[in-house]
């Protein structure tokens, strides 16, 4: 499974990257012209919405998952209404990928 990983920050990119490979995934970095199989985007990257919007765009077929702090309704709101398809807790979001990929 390729993972699509928007994240700034370092401690946080760096849990997620090394739980997702060490589960089999590839983590991709945003710049690359690999087409994922899943997008995770945090919230607390500026411009998150604008993002995913862009992100979208380019890739209506893929699930796009946002992730912040579970009591942030409202970025959570604006990230769906932006094109996420699903949406999780910083506390769970490892787990909720880590789900998705094959056996």
């Amino acid at each position: 499974m390729k993972i699509l990983l928007w994240c700034d920050d370092l401690m946080s990119r760096m849990r997620l990257e090394s739980a997702w490979k060490a589960a089999g995934a590839t983590v991709l970095k945003k710049k690359t012209t690999e087409v994922p199989d899943c997008i995770v985007i945090d919230l607390a990257v500026r411009n998150a919405c604008d993002h995913i919007a862009q992100l979208r765009a380019t890739h209506p077929q893929i699930d796009i998952i946002a992730f912040g702090p579970h009591f942030d309704g409202d970025a959570f709101k604006a990230a769906k209404d932006a094109g996420a398809t699903e949406l999780a807790a910083r506390s769970s979001i490892v787990e909720r990928v880590t789900r998705r990929m094959p056996k």
